[in-house]
């Protein structure tokens, strides 16, 4: 995905529908994964991607503790 670093989308569908899940690699070999969403659109929402960037941030500021 452009614009975001690091941040990954697996695409899941089941039947006709169609689902999103934000992701990111810690250390190299752990998925860690974060907000699902059902896609009805072509484009991503802005919405989702930030709030897979905040939780992002959230879980790697609490990983340094």
């Amino acid at each position: 995905m452009e614009g975001t670093d690091g941040l990954y989308e697996i695409r899941v569908e089941v039947g006709s529908d169609i689902f999103r899940i934000f992701c990111c690699f810690d250390k190299g070999n752990l998925v860690v994964l974060f907000n699902a969403f059902q896609k009805k659109t072509q484009k991503t929402s802005q919405k989702e991607i930030e709030l897979a960037e905040k939780l992002k941030k959230e879980y790697f500021t609490l990983m340094k503790k």
